[in-house]
This record gives structure tokens, sequence and C-alpha cells, in this order.
């Protein structure tokens, strides 16, 4: 088994040749969340990923094998829920809140400008469409967004070294995670009354 313990978050600084060349592997969220697991990429080399704890691997990332050689890694489509915003009986802001919520009960979520992608649920998919949202069912890659304060989290491995300092004149080294309020389940619960059926339309 070739081990691979090292990560290029987004290839950076890699040619595109080298890119080009690379074996890859197709994994989906559920295993790129994870820091070990063993993978056979497209040369039929088995690999076994021994990365930091913590780490998560995005599409788009390039794993370094003890041998030197290269496997770009590929978002595999899986299982998902896009959520969009109902223009007829709502607002984009509803984006905005169904994302509050969602995030109360720690869900992955992928954030888009128009639309959220979560994991398949049917319980989440009843309180989405009860507050003004289209959920719809799709099989596309999942890229949930990491935390904030985490190691190599912001969907797609931002960096945020632009050649200055983000000194506001205090220091960040203290910081905690905020905490938001945990709503009582019972906060999703809903009745006939609002039910969307008086819209004339599914969401």
């Amino acid at each position: 088994m070739l081990i691979a313990n090292k990560i290029m978050p987004q290839g950076r600084g890699l040619a595109p040749v080298l890119l080009k060349r690379a074996a890859t592997i197709e994994l989906d969220w559920d295993v790129r969340q994870k820091s070990r697991f063993d993978v056979t990429d497209s040369q039929g080399r088995v690999l076994g990923v021994f990365l930091p704890r913590g780490t998560a691997v995005r599409g788009g990332d390039v794993l370094v094998a003890e041998d030197g050689s290269l496997v770009r890694v590929i978002a595999a489509p899986q299982p998902v829920l896009v959520i969009t915003h109902c223009t007829a009986h709502g607002t984009p802001f509803d984006l905005t809140r169904a994302a509050y919520h969602l995030g109360n009960r720690h869900v992955p979520i992928e954030l888009k400008p128009d639309h959220l992608k979560i994991e398949p649920d049917h319980v989440l998919a009843a309180m989405l469409q009860s507050m003004h949202l289209i959920v719809r069912e799709a099989e596309e890659a999942f890229e949930p967004e990491g935390g904030a304060y985490g190691v190599h989290a912001a969907g797609g491995g931002h960096s945020y070294d632009h050649g200055h300092s983000h000194d506001h004149g205090h220091s960040h080294s203290a910081a905690k995670a905020p905490v938001g309020p945990v709503l009582h389940p019972d906060a999703y619960a809903t009745s006939a009354d609002s039910a969307h059926s008086h819209h004339g339309h599914k969401h």
C-alpha cells in the first residue's frame, strides 16, 4: 500500500501539466471528511491516506504520495437536496433563514448565492418546504462549508494570505467559535394552517 500523507489545497503551485498527468480518485463527502481512509486510484494503486486530524479533502485538492506521485481528488456526485427560494411566495432572504436554522442543527451545508445543498433528510426537507422554499433531489458533488476556525475549512480551501495583515487593532488569538441559540424541535412543527397547500403548488 502506498501512503499519502500530504495535501496541496486545490493543487496550488503545481504546473497544469502535472495536474493533467496525475492519477485521480473520486470520493463522496462521507469519505472526504475523514482524515484516514484507503482508496484505489485511477492507476489501480491502493492508497492509504493519513492526513492531520480534522482535515477535510475537497474536490480539486491534490494528495502527495510517499514516492512523490500526485493524486488529484474529484468530488463524486452523490444524493443531495438542492434548496432554492420560491419566487412566487418567498424572497431570496428565505435562504438565509434556512441556513440559520440548519446551522443550529449542525447540518453540513453547501452555500451558494442562489441555493443551498444538504444531504438527504426527509424531516429537514419538510421543514424547509414549510419555510417557502423549494426542495429538489439531485445527484451532484457536495462541498459543505467548513468551520471558520478549522484547518483548510472554507469550501475550496481559500487562503486568506493576500499579502497584507488583517490587524484590526485587537487580537483574534483568543477568539472562540460563536454559539447561537438552539431551537427546540417543536419550533419546526407545522400545522395544516402553515402548510403550503394554500399556495396552490408543491415545493
